[in-house]
């Protein structure tokens, strides 16, 4: 087709903000000044409204142009191209916003199943074609089109609050899976994103799991017209595996699998997380810190070589998929001792994100208290229930109280507004008997009245009441956890007796 039109320089300024729009993090300070500019919307409107205006303004826009003669990509030159291509574009995405949303809550609906047909695939793969796409791009902007909507939808419907903490959190999770360059991620880095892994700082109950499965469920699934589907489901594409629920020696085998024979009790073939990972997808490894070295070791083998071997094999396997991994200990606590190996974490950290504790998020913002408990309300519930959560609000301020520090982050969130609902009533955490056991265990140190059996156990205490699991324990102190719980139950520093352990 000859090349027989230019933009006119209104529609070149328009169609470059569309562009802007297009490449620019939907969570960041850029898109919305963008947003602003391109609906013509003052600053204190709405979001939502002012992304509204814009969509219709351009639609508008392309309406004007087609009734002059339908667009077609091939009728404009090198210039022009690119910018028509992207409004487009633009406009494709969120006429089918409404679609692609549904199809997500269908899919998550059919829970484990396989990709559900999709129904507007073929009307809407004809659109692209007959602006002059290709069909492999077609295509291929169509599963694109779905991974982003995905990805805004996990996370800004998973990873609620106002404040700037939480602003950056949800700003570098697309970075995560998009980089900061959709452009470039579009042309080298869609199929290429499994050798990016992804290590999550944050302290116990943050939402480190909530912010891996927004990643491992937005990766970029390809569509199969023939089928009418995307080759797999977004549902099948995390596999998550807490680490601090196995025994040491069960960790191997539930990360690589094993062969029917390989120990005792093996009796038959088993899969492991990595096995069970979908190539569209990731495996999240929570607690990787408390990981032993040899595992590490083998670990550090599929990131450097994507495979790996189950127990009892010498036949290698691909893993292709990506790793996520998560840890509550600081970053400078994980690294010494050499108990986690530096060649594993620099290997591991292509991409280090903190989620932030409540506490943090609260000082920033105290009205994302009101939020997140009523999204828990409207969950517990199945929908938003103004007067449910105004008794949780104000329970919360008569206790534990406007300055109290969640030491539990959200998850002890989520329970305080299950306890208010059953008792009216939620006291919050203690830690003053943490306090006082610390104290009589530094007392006992300073006057040298301590053996060594009872400088363990005190220890131990400590640890089981910061890290919660006999496992966690037994792994930080480098012991058997049958060793670390009968410790526990002699605690001669607590006061603690074997009734008390239990």
């Amino acid at each position: 087709m000859v090349q027989t039109r230019r933009l006119t320089a209104a529609d070149r300024e328009l169609f470059r903000l569309v562009e802007r729009a297009v490449f620019a993090n939907p969570f960041g300070a850029e898109r919305a000044e963008v947003d602003r500019v391109l609906a013509g919307a003052p600053a204190d409107e709405a979001p939502a409204e002012i992304v509204e205006r814009g969509i219709a303004r351009l639609h508008a826009r392309l309406e004007r142009l087609d009734a002059a003669a339908p667009l077609h990509l091939a009728e404009f030159g090198p210039t022009d191209r690119p910018l028509v291509e992207a409004a487009l574009l633009f406009d494709f995405f969120y006429h089918h916003q409404e679609p692609f949303d549904a199809l997500i809550r269908r899919q998550l609906a059919a829970g484990d199943e396989p990709p559900l047909p999709v129904p507007f695939a073929r009307g809407a793969l004809g659109e692209l074609q007959r602006r002059g796409f290709l069909s492999a791009d077609a295509e291929r902007y169509f599963a694109l089109c779905f991974q982003l909507r995905r990805a805004f939808f996990f996370i800004h419907e998973a990873l609620l609050g106002e404040s700037p903490s939480m602003g950056q959190l949800r700003r570098e999770l697309w970075n995560n899976v998009f980089t900061c360059d959709l452009g470039l991620y579009n042309r080298w880095l869609l199929k290429r994103m499994e050798d990016f892994s992804t290590l999550l700082l944050g302290e116990t109950g943050t939402g480190k799991g909530t912010a891996a499965a927004a990643i491992g469920r937005s990766g970029f699934i390809p569509f199969e017209p023939r089928r009418g589907a995307f080759v797999e489901s977004f549902t099948r594409s995390f596999t998550a595996l807490n680490l601090s629920q196995f025994a040491e020696g069960l960790i191997e085998s539930e990360l690589f699998g094993h062969r029917k024979g390989a120990f005792t009790g093996a009796v038959e073939d088993h899969r492991g997380a990595l096995a069970l990972c979908s190539p569209h997808g990731a495996v999240f490894l929570d607690e990787i810190g408390e990981v032993p070295a040899p595992i590490q070791i083998k670990l550090l083998q599929v990131l450097q070589e994507r495979t790996f071997a189950p127990v009892g094999s010498h036949a290698r396997e691909r893993f292709a998929g990506r790793i996520i991994a998560a840890t509550n200990r600081p970053l400078p606590e994980l690294l010494a001792g050499g108990r986690f190996r530096a060649d594993f974490y620099y290997r591991l950290c292509s991409d280090t994100i903190v989620v932030p504790p409540l506490r943090q998020r609260l000082a920033e913002e105290p009205r994302e208290l009101a939020t997140l408990v009523g999204a828990t309300v409207a969950r517990l519930l199945g929908q938003p229930a103004p007067e449910p959560v105004e008794l949780v609000m104000a329970a919360i301020r008569e206790s534990p109280g406007p300055d109290y520090a969640w030491p539990g982050n959200v998850r002890e969130l989520e329970q305080c507004v299950r306890r208010i609902l059953l008792k009216r009533r939620y006291e919050g955490v203690s830690d003053a008997g943490s306090a006082d056991a610390a104290a009589a265990l530094a007392a006992g140190v300073r006057d040298g009245r301590l053996t060594a059996r009872a400088l363990l156990a005190g220890y131990a205490r400590l640890l089981h009441e910061r890290l919660g699991s006999y496992g966690e324990v037994a792994r930080r102190l480098d012991l058997d956890w049958r060793t670390v719980k009968k410790h526990l139950d002699e605690d001669p520093v607590s006061g603690s007796g074997r009734k008390q352990a239990q």
